[in-house]
C-alpha cells in the first residue's frame, strides 16, 4: 500500500454527509464525464438523502480528514469514491481489502466507459459476470457486473 496511515471507520452522518457527497461529486465528475454536470448534480441528492444513510459506509481518513469510502447494499459495493487529489494512493485498494475481509466476497457494477476503473477492479482479481446496455437510469451507458470472492 502506498498510504499505510489510512483509517477505515464507520460512516457518521452528522460529521460525515457534507464531505463524502462532496467527495462523491468531485470524484464523479472526472470519473463520469459522459454523465453530464447536470445529471451528476440531480444525482447528488439521492447520495445524501438515500444512499449513504441506507448504505453500510466505511470512510477512508488520513490524519482525521475523510478521503473516500465505500457503500455497501449487503455484499454489493453501491459505490466507492475517493477524493480527485487521494486517487492511486492506495487508498481505494484498503477499502476494498477492507470490505472483503468483512464480507468474503463483494459484487459491483461499473460503468464501462470509466476505463481507470475496470482496470483497477481487474488488478485486485474482479471477474465480469455479465455486461448491460442501459445503467440505473435507462440511460445508454454500458455497465459491467464484477464479482470477486476472498
Amino acid at each position: 500500500m502506498k498510504n499505510a496511515n489510512v483509517v477505515i471507520r464507520p460512516f457518521d452522518a452528522a460529521t460525515d454527509l457534507e464531505r463524502l457527497s462532496t467527495i462523491w461529486f468531485a470524484a464523479s465528475l472526472k470519473a463520469h464525464p459522459f454523465i453530464g454536470e447536470t445529471r451528476l448534480t440531480e444525482q447528488r441528492r439521492l447520495i445524501e438523502e438515500t444512499y449513504l444513510p441506507e448504505a453500510e459506509t466505511s470512510v477512508a481518513c488520513l490524519d482525521g480528514d475523510a478521503v473516500g469510502f465505500i457503500s455497501l447494499l449487503d455484499c454489493f459495493i453501491g459505490g466507492i469514491f475517493i477524493a480527485p487529489g487521494w486517487q492511486g494512493h492506495g487508498i481505494g485498494r484498503r477499502l476494498i481489502a477492507d470490505a472483503l475481509a468483512r464480507k468474503g466476497e463483494l459484487a459491483l457494477e461499473v460503468y464501462t466507459a470509466n476505463e481507470r476503473a475496470v482496470r483497477f477492479y481487474r488488478r485486485l482479481g474482479f471477474q465480469e459476470v455479465s455486461r448491460r446496455a442501459v445503467d440505473d437510469f435507462g440511460f445508454p451507458f454500458p455497465n459491467a457486473s464484477l464479482r470477486i470472492k476472498a
